[in-house]
């Protein structure tokens, strides 16, 4: 059998979406757009979060550096301040 094609009628196609799909459509593409600048900020926020935690842990390892010299190799409890010494590191030595 033969395919028949189909005759569309441009003229009475729809030149334009009702006015309700179209407030739907840029109601959701605003709100995606919305979540896309929060994620953003919220992604800003993290990274400069992350460089602090870095900054930190630079300025603990130097406050270790320096115990380590005045004291040795030590547990330091910091709720205290209590020096725990390694009695097994101090009999190698």
């Amino acid at each position: 059998m033969a395919k028949k094609e189909k005759i569309v009628d441009l003229k009475s196609k729809p030149e334009k979406i009702t006015d309700e799909q179209l407030k739907k459509i840029q109601e959701i593409v605003n709100n995606m757009n919305r979540s896309q600048i929060e994620i953003g900020k919220i992604e800003t926020k993290k990274h400069a979060l992350l460089h602090g935690v870095n900054g930190l842990q630079e300025e603990l390892s130097k406050i270790q550096t320096e115990l380590e010299k005045e004291y040795g190799t030590v547990d330091i409890n910091i709720q205290n301040g209590e020096i725990n010494y390694n009695v097994e590191a101090d009999k190698k030595d």
